[in-house]
């Protein structure tokens, strides 16, 4: 069974460290057209602190769009989307907000070795 490797893998994260691992975001932020807005993302040493952090974007009805990883935008995220980290915070920055940027937005850790 070629999944079972991997299935482990996961198993074995999710049982360590990172099952008491909590990221807390607001629970809303609203803003006007043309307004910044800036939501957080607040962990703690072994989460925020230690590893860069995804935001997502989830319109309803749609899967989650990745918006930024770390301090990336990936291909065709509008430049008005902006990450940063100080400490165990991470915040997602939207300058100049659009009625399509109307959504839900997530944090999650992002650690870059296990994606090699």
């Amino acid at each position: 069974m070629a999944w079972t490797p991997l299935l482990l893998q996961l198993l074995t994260l999710c049982s360590g460290s990172w099952a008491q691992s909590a990221l807390t975001q607001e629970a809303s932020v609203s803003g006007t057209v043309g307004q910044k807005v800036t939501l957080s993302c607040t962990g703690n040493s072994n989460n925020v602190g230690s590893y860069a952090v995804g935001w997502y974007q989830q319109i309803s009805h749609c899967a989650p769009k990745t918006v930024m990883l770390g301090n990336s935008r990936p291909s065709g995220i509008p430049d008005r989307f902006s990450g940063s980290k100080s400490g165990t915070t991470a915040s997602l920055t939207i300058s100049g907000l659009q009625p399509e940027d109307e959504a839900n937005y997530y944090c999650s850790i992002w650690d870059y070795s296990l994606s090699a």
